[in-house]
């Protein structure tokens, strides 16, 4: 933003587009004026502007901007704590040495946008919480801009493909207590309002189904992952371990972090004449981090399963669909774009992942920590494929 446009923006009043405010220290608030930016309920289809460092009337606060108070605004976006993620730009402009900062917000194309679950919307100049009429409008105008695969409706499935349990189970969690206790809305209207099922088509949606269907192989014929031990270090062995992990998403997921405890076995690491230390052949978290991200960023409209393969020297992983939207191999994994959006909410919901952006990096940092060598990253125009070495260092 230069000078002169945010110039003009101090001068106007606030409104649902315009939020001012002197305050470095309420997060709360700033994200649930992103949230509320995000949601864009008078359906502008224009960004929203949080002004830090200007007064009511107008006049600048003469704030200092630090660099760790963007990163704490850049940080709102990442955190998890404002679902789905909001598409927003930091930045710090200086007027007559003034520092001011400045939160531009897009619309979001996946509401209702929650933050900590509740659904915050702008009423003129001010933040309210959605009522439910409110969330239906938000929930119905998504579908007509749903764009992903996990996003569009499963029609060949209906209401009773459901595990009831399995989506109250993730419903608590996504969506505030208070919220809860005073609905009065079916479940396909609060599946909907999580993007799980589709009021226009009157069925589940991809994701709803992914994550708590009875039997989503039946619809995703893709949907599980291909589990084999081999003796050796080539694919012509025999295997001597193999599984098909099918089911909904987080029983997968579950079943996967049984599967990799098995094959991190102990080697002796020596640490002096008389000292030695047991680390694992690979980090646990790692490969578990490498699993997670393949789960969440796959093509699910193919018929490929993951595939999982342990050998004596290595693990290989292999997803389905190359990289997406802006990723491409040279700014990987610096840049995330998401194919499953909702897929990747709802993992960091449940509790699989801390935050957004951050498991490819933590796994390398885990490999590196561990002895073993870097994660090696393949890809090609229909799949990822990462190969994690054995640690094999002594020392």
């Amino acid at each position: 933003m230069t000078q002169a446009e945010l110039e003009r923006l101090i001068t106007q009043t606030e409104s649902d587009r315009l939020e001012k405010t002197i305050s470095l220290t309420n997060t709360d608030k700033f994200s649930e004026v992103v949230c509320a930016f995000a949601n864009d309920m008078g359906n502008h289809r224009q960004p929203g502007y949080l002004i830090i460092g200007v007064h009511d009337n107008n006049t600048l606060a003469g704030l200092t901007i630090t660099d760790e108070f963007l990163r704490t605004l850049s940080d709102l976006r990442s955190s998890g704590n404002i679902l789905p993620q909001p598409a927003m730009l930091v930045e710090k402009v200086t007027i007559d040495e003034n520092e001011i900062a400045v939160v531009t917000v897009q619309p979001s194309d996946l509401p209702p946008v929650r933050f900590k679950g509740k659904v915050y919307i702008r009423v003129g100049p001010r933040r309210a919480v959605a009522n439910e009429q409110e969330e239906r409008i938000l929930a119905e105008r998504r579908t007509a801009t749903a764009v992903t695969f996990d996003l569009l409706p499963c029609t060949e499935s209906s209401i009773t493909d459901f595990t009831p349990g399995l989506f109250e189970a993730y419903r608590n969690q996504a969506v505030d207590a208070e919220t809860i206790a005073s609905n009065h809305r079916t479940l396909e209207e609060q599946m909907a309002s999580l993007r799980f099922f589709s009021p226009r088509f009157g069925c589940p949606t991809h994701a709803g189904v992914i994550l708590f269907g009875r039997k989503p192989r039946y619809f995703l014929l893709g949907h599980y992952v291909q589990y084999l031990l081999f003796p050796g270090n080539a694919i012509t062995d025999l295997p001597i371990d193999q599984a098909e992990i099918a089911g909904d998403l987080p029983s997968m997921i579950r079943e996967i972090e049984i599967r990799i405890r098995t094959i991190t076995t102990n080697s002796l690491k020596q640490l002096g004449a008389w000292r030695e230390q047991i680390v694992p052949d690979y980090p646990e978290w790692a490969v578990r981090e490498l699993l997670i991200n393949a789960l969440v960023h796959r093509d699910y409209s193919s018929t490929s399963p993951i595939r999982f393969y342990v050998f004596e020297d290595r693990i290989e992983i292999t997803s389905p669909g190359g990289l997406f939207g802006t990723s491409n191999p040279e700014n990987f994994p610096n840049v995330n774009a998401y194919r499953n959006p909702v897929l990747a909410e709802a993992v960091k919901t449940l509790g699989f992942i801390n935050r957004f952006g951050y498991g490819v990096v933590r796994a390398q940092s885990l490999l590196a920590q561990n002895g073993n060598p870097p994660a090696l990253f393949e890809f090609s125009s229909v799949t990822v494929k990462v190969t994690i070495w054995k640690r094999t260092h002594l020392e």
